[in-house]
């Protein structure tokens, strides 16, 4: 049978890295790295994989033109050590809508995004003052369909750092750098910056707002993309967890308005 996508392949291929049969341990509750754009700094643990998907779709008007894109953002980890995992990251299949007013004209786009190849390494455990702490280097690829591929290898580095608050609640910073092409084909280096404040309300039940400057540039570059997001996650079982999320865009270069839903799922 054909694989219809590089992302299918190299999924494949982490799955099978996975030993037959899990060690029996104590089950934790899941962490996830969605619905909000700050990481956590948990790993998944040793032999342990998990699939975190969902479906988002976003509004952009500027100048008379309107894009609406919906994508799949997709994220595999495996645990290859108690505080390393990998990770493959892609926003999967991508629909985007254009529509000119001014000229009355619009167009479709379909197909696959790029692969996203990166690990995690959670550095330091959390506990009173002290913040959990993990870095994530990623490695974007060429790998999508021609609409939607980018140029070239584009490296990231992020630091997740976390804050164990009173009252259930907690704190979550993400500095980062990431290289990039414009679009007249000259590598540049943007900034990555987000803040996000969570609420544990039960074990079940928890919620996010935060302010998230994921692609800090310059004009020529693109723009800065910042965001006002919120969500709200709900822990079904152990090893399984629904979400939902909507942002609202507070740059020019930002979706005016954008929403999803999804699923994470433990093994």
């Amino acid at each position: 049978m054909r694989l219809p996508h590089p992302a299918l392949r190299a999924a494949a291929l982490l799955a099978s890295l996975i030993p037959c049969t899990f060690a029996q341990a104590e089950e934790s509750s899941i962490a996830t790295d969605r619905p909000d754009f700050v990481e956590s700094s948990d790993v998944v643990g040793l032999g342990r994989f998990q699939v975190e998907t969902g479906v988002t779709s976003d509004r952009h008007a500027q100048d008379g033109v309107t894009v609406r894109t919906s994508t799949t953002p997709t994220l595999f980890r495996y645990g290859i050590g108690e505080t390393l995992e990998l990770r493959l990251e892609t926003d999967g299949y991508t629909h985007e809508r254009t529509s000119d007013s001014i000229g009355a004209t619009s167009a479709t786009a379909r197909g696959w995004s790029d692969l996203s190849f990166g690990v995690k390494w959670h550095v330091l455990e959390g506990a009173g003052a002290t913040p959990g702490v993990a870095w994530l280097l990623h490695v974007d690829t060429a790998t999508g369909s021609q609409a939607f591929r980018g140029t070239g290898l584009r490296p990231s580095l992020r630091a997740a750092i976390e804050w164990d608050l009173p009252e259930e609640f907690s704190l979550g910073v993400m500095p980062g750098v990431y290289v990039e092409r414009n679009d007249a084909g000259k590598r540049y280096t943007g900034a990555i910056f987000a803040a996000t404040l969570g609420k544990e309300w039960s074990p079940r039940w928890h919620s996010f707002v935060e302010i998230a400057g994921q692609q800090l540039t310059s004009k020529r570059n693109g723009g800065s993309v910042v965001t006002l997001d919120a969500g709200l996650a709900f822990v079904a079982t152990p090893t399984l967890q629904f979400d939902i999320e909507v942002s609202r865009g507070l740059s020019d270069a930002a979706p005016d308005l954008e929403s999803g839903f999804g699923v994470s799922i433990k093994f």
